[in-house]
């Protein structure tokens, strides 16, 4: 009998010590509704791949593209209850649970893609970064996703007058309806995943995205026009959830924070080209690419800042955002 005893003590001993062996590799599960051609996804495979090396295999990531968890509100949603440690939103969907990131989605805010840069990676975006753990959400980084531009199935864009009574899907974000409003559109929000049928099936005339969402979406198969006015400049954003941020030791924070500054880098490298290539491919497939008068798409979206006049926080954010050098 004692010796069954010690033999289940034994057992019990490395039963034990082989938990804490496993408990010493912390795998984060990741979600994302992108392609796995996206720069984003692949910024994130080389996430992984930097966080495994620089952990020296301590943490682990664990990808799952192409909505397999999910549209980007259900996976924010399994981030607040836990059941998933972090995802890719865009900030149109953010504005939802850290308010005042819907000023990224305010048409013609940035004077070009390094002013966006100098904000993005500066004290007005790490506020914004950390904004979101009220709702147990932290932003850890900023990928490019390019200007957004509006395309269409039968009726090229031209002037804002053009817009005027067309359905065009947008994200379930209030600035973006108000943009689209505001140029005359009936702005329709629809995930994105249901987007293709949506435009296939009529149940919108148009959408706006950047080059290669419209191209590796395939939308270019049923849109044939695309409206190069370029009216916001929407990154997507990074978080965690705060029930896995919490937990991680100040070591793995550090492991985890620079791995994604490196993804950052690498996935701005990447857009560069991807939306060369988008725009050439998608030419090629026959989309016909207008490039409109800016300034007339500008001049029609100011009503969406008037609404923010009497709000003090969000004008001295915009005002802090165009002088920032």
């Amino acid at each position: 009998m004692r010796k069954i005893n010690l033999l289940l003590v034994i057992v019990i001993a490395v039963m034990t010590f082989g938990c804490e062996v496993i408990s010493d590799t912390r795998t984060i599960k990741l979600a994302h509704g992108l392609d796995v051609n996206h720069s984003v996804h692949k910024a994130m495979v080389k996430m992984g791949e930097d966080l495994e090396a620089v952990s020296g295999g301590k943490m682990i990531l664990e990808i799952y593209p192409s909505q397999q968890l999910g549209t980007e509100r259900e996976c924010i949603e399994l981030l607040q209850i836990g059941s998933l440690d972090m995802t890719k939103v865009s900030v149109g969907v953010m504005e939802n649970f850290a308010p005042r990131m819907k000023v990224f989605g305010l048409p013609y805010l940035f004077r070009d893609r390094q002013h966006s840069f100098d904000v993005l990676d500066g004290p007005i975006g790490q506020e914004l970064l950390d904004e979101g753990t009220q709702f147990w959400i932290k932003g850890l980084g900023y990928y490019d996703a390019g200007s957004r531009s509006f395309y269409t199935k039968d009726k090229p864009i031209h002037t804002p007058k053009d817009l005027i009574g067309l359905k065009i899907r947008v994200m379930e974000s209030v600035t973006a309806m108000d943009m689209v409003k505001s140029l005359g559109g009936s702005a329709t929000p629809i995930s994105w995943g249901e987007l293709y049928t949506s435009l296939q099936q009529g149940v919108v005339d148009g959408a706006e995205n950047n080059p290669p969402s419209f191209y590796l979406s395939r939308h270019y198969e049923v849109c044939k026009y695309y409206s190069l006015d370029e009216h916001t400049v929407l990154p997507d954003v990074l978080i965690v959830g705060t029930h896995i941020w919490d937990k991680l030791s100040d070591q793995e924070k550090i492991w985890l924070q620079e791995a994604v500054d490196r993804s950052v880098i690498y996935q701005r490298t990447l857009w560069a080209v991807a939306e060369k290539e988008a725009l050439d491919e998608v030419q090629k497939a026959g989309v016909t690419i207008i490039l409109p008068d800016k300034t007339k798409f500008e001049d029609e979206v100011q009503s969406v800042y008037s609404q923010y006049k009497k709000d003090k926080d969000m004008s001295d954010l915009i005002q802090r955002i165009k002088n920032t050098n």
